[in-house]
């Protein structure tokens, strides 16, 4: 044993659960391998927990959680600005395991974990806010107010495409709000998980109000469901898992907070600035190997501008560097693993098979260095039809598909023709047509003449239709997840009044 982790005798470190504010021991537990996407070289073993440990688990958040909501709300949010602290001073090694164990590139590393701090410090102001309401009663001599009350025990489940980033939007909240929290973070990405143990544990953070228990989700995230002391469920994947879930979760009374998939469009209209979409659009394609819920997926173009657009997107596509993460010279990554290049190689025949014209890449990359990791060419699709399989269905991966509108109108009612519902953007100088497409795109997130990625922590996170169940991650709005309103009337009048039939 070294420090926190087990190490084999080839030097891989095997990942156990920190539950109670203690790490578990090795025992009899089963593991699997942590592979670099970049090179498929076996950096970690991470723990397939059981239904015990998620228990046990909860045993501990549940003990320490009567207490925890007993610490006045700042001092609750102490702990966040010093876990932001020890953020800053170890960004830099975060981004870099961040990149080993996920694939994407290292600048967008650096950003991910910077969205974690910004959530840290936020998080920590609505400790000195958690804002109720107050409300005239309708008797006199009472005072009407509601308040914000912890709910318990969380569950939180995070994918492995923001290993840190997702995992502060959901824990953070719910610490500053007086909650305790069990997280499964994805098998494919648990070193950003227990490098975040190691600072809550660093902090002192209370025993048991932070617990990391790895493993598959068929068995840790359903445990954590089906167990009664689990008061909330918040998830980010995919949206037939999300179902399940909250098939699961309805059954058990549970509060399921979901934030699925996504079909995002960029829409290029005729008057736009088209050195500034084509930028846009590539920043949100093939950022993270298209691997967001955010990423721009289709590109709803007017037919003026089609053919100028197009040929601009090939060219500055050929300028796209594809490898290791960690080199600071790569734009484009690795997907996660060979089951998305399979996925992907899979829709790019779809899309053949439709008769979408491909104008560049549409292969995997197996020759040289490459051939050690799993990385896909960009991939830019035209004279797509808009509801065919190719522009419907999340593909998650580094492929875009163009689609030819006519007007405005025709634009946004393909964009809202997906299930999905999560980003949209527009490119446009005309301020008219913008205010129309903001009011229209059936999306919780629109952005204007910018691509569709790049949310701010301090506003409401998800989107519309199979993207979600209505609530929302980060801002405010996050904290509506992890509390429950209780409304307080204070009768100071010395007698007992009815409301609704004393003052008719």
């Amino acid at each position: 044993m070294q420090g926190n982790v087990t190490i084999q005798e080839n030097g891989i470190k095997q990942l156990d659960n920190y539950i109670g504010g203690a790490w578990q021991e090795a025992g009899n537990a089963k593991y699997t391998a942590v592979k670099n996407p970049a090179n498929g070289e076996e950096i970690a073993q991470v723990r397939l927990s059981t239904k015990e440990d998620v228990d046990l688990a909860v045993k501990a958040a549940k003990k320490a959680q009567k207490e925890w909501a007993l610490v006045p709300a700042p001092e609750r949010a102490d702990y966040l600005y010093e876990i932001g602290r020890i953020m800053i001073e170890k960004k830099e090694h975060l981004s870099q395991v961040l990149t080993k164990e996920m694939g994407k590139v290292i600048e967008e590393a650096r950003g991910e974990v910077q969205e974690g701090i910004d959530m840290a410090f936020y998080m920590a102001g609505e400790g000195r806010r958690l804002v109720g309401e107050t409300v005239p009663s309708e008797l006199q001599n009472k005072f009407a107010m509601s308040v914000r009350a912890p709910i318990g025990v969380v569950g939180l489940i995070t994918p492995w495409n923001f290993p840190i980033a997702i995992a502060t939007w959901k824990s953070f909240p719910a610490i500053v709000a007086g909650n305790t929290f069990v997280w499964k973070p994805a098998t494919e990405t648990p070193l950003m998980a227990y490098e975040m143990a190691l600072i809550f544990e660093e902090v002192g953070l209370p025993k048991g109000v932070a617990n990391v228990v790895f493993g598959a989700g068929s068995e840790v995230g359903t445990a954590m469901i089906e167990n009664p002391d689990v008061r909330v469920i918040s998830f980010t994947g995919s949206t037939d898992t999300g179902r399940r879930i909250a098939e699961l979760g309805g059954r058990h009374l549970k509060k399921v907070s979901l934030e699925m998939g996504g079909k995002n469009a960029v829409i290029v209209l005729e008057d736009a600035d088209l050195d500034l979409a084509v930028e846009g659009i590539l920043w949100s394609a093939f950022g993270t190997a298209g691997q967001r819920c955010t990423a721009c997926s289709r590109v709803i173009v007017h037919k003026n501008v089609k053919k100028e657009l197009e040929q601009r997107l090939v060219e500055e596509m050929k300028q796209l560097t594809i490898g290791d993460g960690s080199d600071e010279s790569v734009k484009v990554g690795p997907v996660v693993n060979a089951g998305s290049i399979e996925k992907i190689a899979n829709y790019v025949e779809i899309g053949k098979k439709e008769g979408a014209k491909l104008l560049a890449g549409g292969s995997a990359l197996t020759e040289g260095e490459l051939a050690k990791g799993h990385y896909f060419e960009p991939t830019l699709f035209t004279d797509v039809k808009w509801d065919s399989r190719l522009a419907q269905e999340e593909i998650f991966g580094p492929v875009v598909s163009l689609i030819e509108v006519e007007s405005l109108e025709e634009a946004i009612e393909v964009n809202n023709s997906v299930i999905f519902g999560l980003s949209s953007s527009i490119f446009s100088r005309d301020v008219n047509k913008v205010f129309q497409a903001q009011r229209d795109l059936d999306t919780g997130i629109v952005y204007v003449n910018a691509g569709t990625t790049g949310a701010e922590i301090h506003l409401p996170f998800g989107g519309t239709k199979g993207t979600g169940n209505g609530n929302r991650d980060s801002g405010k709005a996050a904290l509506d997840v992890f509390t429950e309103w209780k409304s307080v009337y204070v009768d100071f009048s010395g007698k007992l009044q009815r409301a609704q039939i004393d003052n008719s």
